[in-house]
């Protein structure tokens, strides 16, 4: 249900009268990403509220390239308000371990589910903003989001083929169907009376895909629905810096205490973190030495003056903050998938992916992801959760449990190099580094290198292929992929082979006939002091 603009005036509701513009059955997009960041809390409450109350609008597909919530299982932050048996009936997203109770739904084939990369999702938008049936890409090509695997499918509820295998000139692509949102619940800062709407305040001063979903969901006769924080006269914003135009916008909330993240809440707008004001390096205060800062040391050893390069969620997220504890941030330029280029994450928003400082720019997330597939990337700093004998990854999925990919395939299958960082084992792994070596106390319960991945997230067999060059860090070795397998090709100091490593592998690998010790700076409390390297 449409409420009629008075000229170009657009309403102003509550949360409530929104939502009740959501029909049953609406594909509804759901803007924000991490813990909190553009998040539209207000509507979410509101729409969770309404169903509760009246028991509409239900069967809802809900559509989210990025993932909102806290990660607690039974919070309910981020998308996890919704989880209410009846108000959905089909999830769509990228990121899905940020809500738990979402994931659960999935896992317990409550609701369907499908989990597509966060680039073939961003463009997708686009896609149904020109009205075009798909997107046509050769990301995901012999992954779980093959149809010759799982085809993005994630429980035996979902039966619905959306993606399929087609041939161009001899080579193999994916064509993703293109999901027509009919409903968006985005977030702002700035609204005029007429609908325009900027995000002066928002984290990172980020859009992501909130231009793309606004047209998509007008160009399809849909409701287009923005909370703000304040409103403003008509003709007040700077035309520049307005990120939803009005003439797509059918009705504004407003939201005076909404916060920038999980992490901000209740304190006042930060303007570091908005990309007002710069971050003198000496407020960043330099992270402890732990099994964390060792990969990241190992990983920035492997970039070179001018590198362009991607850092993803996980232990790698904290790159950025060894580089400029290295005096070396001005050697290269890091990126992340949600359109920011340069600039450092870390102390104290480490764990906050999507809080960086001191960024060059922020260009919309379909843009970065057309240069991550282009093959624009000459590096990629990423994560992994499991790790086989193919060199195949797993991330997005573990024991059963969903997580998702984030734009983990975009960014694996079409960068030139990668860089892949995570521990030995988890689940309760304790680490000490101190005189210069790696001291295991404790050995995590769960392994990570095991004979077949539960679900391949990256594709060790198309790398080869393609003759891409692999790292797999840990805090206590390296391995690298080679043709025929996976070789170890260093150790950490104070680390046994025969004792801390190979019976942590469930496949015995390659081992290099010049095994080489791993840098002994990278476990010493001072700097590395390898900004000399880059002379």
């Amino acid at each position: 249900m449409r409420i009629e603009k008075k000229g170009n005036k657009v309403p102003v509701l509550t949360a409530e009268e929104a939502v009740s513009m959501i029909p049953d059955g609406g594909v509804v997009y759901l803007d924000g990403t991490s813990t909190g960041i553009r998040e539209p809390a207000a509507l979410f409450q509101a729409l969770a509220k309404r169903y509760r109350e009246t028991e509409s609008p239900k069967d809802l597909t809900i559509f989210f390239p990025n993932g909102v919530g806290d990660r607690q299982p039974d919070s309910d932050r981020g998308f996890s308000v919704l989880a209410i048996p009846g108000l959905i009936k089909r999830a769509v997203g990228g990121h899905i371990g940020q809500s738990p109770k979402i994931a659960r739904m999935i896992d317990n084939n409550e609701i369907e589910g499908y989990n597509l990369s966060m680039g073939v999702m961003s463009q997708m938008m686009r896609a149904a903003a020109a009205k075009t049936p798909g997107v046509i890409s050769r990301v995901g090509l012999h992954t779980f989001q093959d149809p010759r695997q799982k085809g993005c499918k994630l429980n035996e509820k979902t039966t619905e083929d959306i993606v399929k295998v087609m041939e161009i000139d001899g080579e193999e692509f994916l064509f993703y169907k293109t999901i027509q949102p009919t409903v968006a619940l985005l977030r702002g800062t700035t609204a005029d009376e007429e609908g325009y709407v900027t995000m002066e305040d928002e984290i990172g001063a980020s859009f992501l895909d909130e231009m793309a979903v606004a047209q998509a969901v007008h160009n399809n006769g849909g409701v287009v629905i923005v909370q703000v924080q304040r409103m403003t006269k008509s003709g007040c914003l700077n035309p520049k810096s307005v990120k939803i135009p009005g003439i797509y916008v059918d009705a504004i909330v407003v939201e005076p205490n909404q916060w920038q993240s999980y992490s901000l809440e209740g304190v006042p707008t930060d303007r570091h973190a908005s990309c007002d004001f710069p971050t003198i390096p000496a407020d960043m205060p330099p992270l402890p030495l732990t099994e964390r800062k060792a990969i990241c040391r190992r990983s920035l050893l492997e970039i070179r003056p001018g590198v362009v390069g991607n850092v993803g969620v996980g232990v790698q997220t904290a790159l950025s903050a060894v580089a400029q504890e290295e005096g070396i941030s001005d050697q290269f330029t890091l990126t992340t998938e949600c359109g920011t280029v340069g600039g450092v994450a870390g102390p104290p928003e480490g764990s906050n992916f999507g809080i960086f400082r001191n960024m060059r720019a922020v260009i919309p997330m379909p843009d970065q992801f057309a240069f991550y597939d282009g093959g624009g990337l000459d590096m990629a700093f990423l994560s992994f959760a499991q790790l086989d004998e193919e060199g195949n990854v797993n991330v997005h999925r573990l024991a059963g449990k969903i997580m998702g990919t984030g734009g983990f395939v975009n960014i694996s299958a079409n960068s030139k190099k990668i860089v892949f960082g995570g521990t030995m084992t988890s689940g309760g792994l304790k680490v000490e580094i101190r005189d210069g070596k790696v001291h295991i106390l404790q050995e995590g319960r769960f392994r990570k290198f095991v004979k077949n991945v539960d679900e391949i997230t990256f594709s060790g067999k198309v790398a080869k292929r393609q003759n891409k060059p692999v790292l797999y860090i840990t805090e206590r070795c390296v391995f690298r992929l080679t043709q025929d397998g996976v070789e170890l090709i260093e150790v950490a100091p104070g680390i046994d082979v025969e004792t801390q490593i190979l019976p942590l592998m469930d496949f015995k690998p390659l081992i290099s006939k010049d095994l080489k010790e791993m840098d002994p700076r990278i476990f010493q409390e001072q700097v590395m002091g390898i900004r000399k390297d880059f002379a």
